[in-house]
């Protein structure tokens, strides 16, 4: 009987990241399922998903988290 692909056993462990002020960092590539259903995916060998949601491209950061400072 084949399992939904969110029970599917992964090939190997992925790595996760937590860091602590900034996203969290997967070694890639992955698949994130979204509060709305949707899937989206990023073949890159390393992956930083948004924790804060400040992002413009979420679930993936840009950066935003960071405080901006005036030069």
């Amino acid at each position: 009987m084949p399992t939904a692909p969110e029970e599917r056993p992964a090939a190997g462990p992925c790595r996760v990241t937590v860091t602590g002020e900034g996203p969290v960092l997967l070694d890639g590539p992955v698949e994130v399922a979204l509060d709305d259903g949707t899937v989206v995916r990023s073949d890159r060998f390393a992956v930083a998903l948004c924790t804060c949601r400040r992002s413009r491209t979420y679930p993936w950061c840009d950066t935003s988290h960071r405080r901006r400072t005036k030069r």
